[in-house]
């Protein structure tokens, strides 16, 4: 990604809902198709998109949570690189 990507804001796609599920025992993607169960990395990022703040938002938010998380800001580009590949997410 580049310093511009860092600007845009990410939002889930419409028909998208993150959401806690206990009968799975994780945070999931549900869409009209179906369910993606989500590992705790994929959940603490995706938590963070609120379709307001810029991926240079969230990750500096993450910082501050996880400050000695090595490569965190490369781990959740890759994830947001994936997660729009896999049109999870779009960006404003």
């Amino acid at each position: 990604m580049t310093i511009a990507d860092l600007q845009q804001v990410p939002c889930l796609r419409r028909g998208f809902r993150f959401q806690w599920e206990p009968a799975q025992n994780c945070h999931v993607l549900l869409y009209p198709e179906g369910m993606i169960q989500l590992n705790e990395s994929a959940a603490l990022i995706l938590q963070q998109v609120d379709g307001q703040r810029t991926l240079g938002e969230m990750i500096t938010a993450l910082r501050r949570q996880f400050p000695d998380a090595p490569d965190l800001a490369a781990d959740v580009q890759q994830f947001m690189e994936v997660a729009h590949d896999n049109f999870w997410l779009e960006y404003r």
